[in-house]
């Protein structure tokens, strides 16, 4: 598999495209979703790695951002993974007053 440096590489030169904007709403009107941003998939990928258990300092390191305040922005918790460490709570304090006998 050949690897390249840039995201978005010509394939006939090898080289970064300088502009991608044509290609871009070639392939959303395609897709149908002629509002999708390429921001708005950072802030998904982001998204996607917090809720699948990375840590905010991973996200932070992949992305390259200065500080966690920006990773946090950029990152969403679904209220799934809210709901499961709400609960993860629930049965820290249910097992810590259970008494056993």
């Amino acid at each position: 598999m050949v690897q390249f440096e840039y995201l978005f590489i010509n394939r006939l030169t090898g080289m970064p495209y300088r502009n991608i904007h044509k290609v871009w709403q070639r392939l959303r009107k395609k897709a149908g979703l002629k509002h999708l941003r390429l921001h708005d998939l950072r802030h998904q990928y982001a998204s996607f790695l917090v809720n699948s258990g990375r840590t905010l300092y991973e996200v932070q390191q992949i992305f390259g951002h200065s500080t966690s305040v920006v990773t946090q922005r950029y990152s969403h918790l679904s209220s799934k993974v809210l709901k499961e460490a709400a609960q993860s709570a629930s049965i820290k304090i249910r097992e810590a007053t259970t008494t056993t006998t």
